[in-house]
């Protein structure tokens, strides 16, 4: 049986916190943001959990948590 091995872009991306739940980052940040406000950009700076309709596919990419 080979070794499972965890999805790297997604590693990146997220991480599964002690709770069990999975943090994630606001999309709309990086670029283009002459045109954002500063409250709008500041808002994003705030990191979010991934939904429950996407937590299983999210978790079979990071089966080593």
């Amino acid at each position: 049986m080979p070794k499972v091995k965890t999805k790297r872009a997604a590693a990146k991306r997220f991480k599964v916190k002690p709770s069990g739940k999975i943090k994630r980052a606001s999309a709309n940040k990086e670029h283009i943001a002459t045109k954002k406000s500063r409250s709008r950009k500041n808002r994003l700076k705030k990191g979010g959990y991934v939904n429950s309709a996407n937590f299983d596919n999210t978790m079979r990419c990071l089966p080593n948590g």
